[in-house]
């Protein structure tokens, strides 16, 4: 599963990289959940939060149905 979800993380970085942030896949855990580290730009980021679940969350989940949820860390 941690191969599918870096690849789902591949089509997520160049949009976060447009905006002068990344996405660091750190861990997947047995039961689903993916733990992410904003870098960049989108570390401080107040919509953070926001990017996290509308957009890395909705696509991995899209993409990797296993995937319960993303937390950062």
């Amino acid at each position: 599963m941690k191969d599918r979800v870096q690849t789902a993380l591949d089509k997520i970085r160049p949009a976060l990289q447009a905006d002068g942030g990344d996405v660091e896949l750190v861990e997947v855990t047995d039961d689903g959940v993916v733990k992410v580290a904003l870098q960049g730009a989108c570390r401080g980021c107040p919509m953070s939060q926001l990017t996290l679940a509308n957009g890395v969350e909705r696509v991995l989940r899209e993409e990797v149905p296993e995937v319960q949820r993303v937390e950062p860390v």
